[in-house]
């Protein structure tokens, strides 16, 4: 067996490989020689995350990996499963090399075998990414009392931001944070705001809103797929899913919580136009966030989720 990197025309041997070893598998969507090339034609793909396993000079396996963290599943035709521990030791040391310290990997709920797989080699169950949605008529009655003010955020604010609750975001600083939000091409800057406290003008709480009408429906969607949501604070870094009417907010996670979110709800709310054709809100967060996860199940409909499975690779 040889285990390479991506070489050009090896699209259709991962085609093949995927489509033949997944077919089995709950809601399992057959890839198309287009997806594959429209990622390895790419701007800035890598062809070093990518791992091939050769057996006779025929491609009978691959794994990939993102600079995230985020590993995949080695893929193996059928009596070719035996390559895929080498396959995936070879692939967390490529990842190593690139000097990544936590790896995770993330696919459907209903595909225990995969999950399993992870499980061997010895990664844990860090977290469920949670999705939601909420019709308008269901948005419960907001208070009438007003003690802060609530306008477009800026990115000065970002430090305050950051500090409300560090444990909720997937990077590791505000410099990091500032640069998910605002140099993000598919997240517009006017997509985020703040409630400020009426005295001191400091961020007590942010919320996000995306009305891009193109982006997908909530409601449409397969919401169980291991995808993350653009926007939803705890996805930043993360490759994600574009759907139009994401609500999303961080505030301190304490007793206030649930009428911090009901302003910025409300104020989402106010923003919105019938031209800007969404037709209900949806969200996504980390099972580890409890204080903001115990508002959405109060407020919020649930919808599917997907395990986050991680793995600690060097010191």
């Amino acid at each position: 067996m040889n285990i390479r990197y991506f070489q050009a025309g090896d699209e259709a041997s991962q085609m093949k490989i995927y489509n033949t070893a997944g077919a089995g598998l709950t809601k399992f969507k057959p890839a198309t020689i287009v997806e594959i090339q429209r990622r390895t034609q790419a701007a800035g793909f890598d062809p070093g995350t990518r791992l091939y396993a050769e057996v006779g000079g025929t491609v009978v396996g691959y794994c990939t990996f993102q600079t995230n963290g985020r590993v995949g599943y080695p893929w193996c035709l059928p009596g070719q499963e035996v390559m895929a521990d080498v396959l995936f030791a070879q692939t967390l040391e490529a990842m190593k090399r690139r000097g990544l310290r936590k790896v995770f990997s993330t696919y459907r709920k209903d595909w225990p075998t995969i999950n399993a797989f992870f499980q061997k080699h010895k990664f844990v169950l860090a977290r469920e990414m949670v999705n939601y949605v909420l019709a308008f008529e269901n948005m419960p009655t907001p208070s009438a009392k007003q003690t802060s003010t609530i306008g477009r955020a800026t990115e000065e604010d970002v430090p305050a931001i950051y500090d409300l609750d560090p444990t909720v975001f997937r990077v590791g600083s505000a410099a990091a944070l500032k640069d998910a939000l605002f140099k993000n091409p598919w997240l517009s800057p006017e997509s985020l705001f703040v409630l400020r406290g009426r005295t001191d003008r400091t961020p007590q709480a942010a919320g996000l809103l995306i009305t891009n009408a193109d982006y997908a429906d909530p409601r449409a969607v397969d919401s169980s797929m291991p995808c993350f949501r653009l926007g939803a604070f705890g996805t930043e870094g993360m490759t994600t899913k574009r759907i139009k009417g994401l609500f999303s907010f961080v505030t301190r996670p304490d007793r206030n919580i649930f009428p911090v979110g009901m302003d910025l709800l409300s104020w989402a709310a106010n923003r919105l136009t019938d031209d800007d054709e969404i037709t209900c809100y949806a969200a996504q967060v980390s099972s580890d966030a409890t204080a903001l996860m115990s508002f959405y199940e109060r407020v919020f409909e649930r919808q599917g989720s997907f395990p986050v499975y991680e793995r600690v690779l060097q010191a």
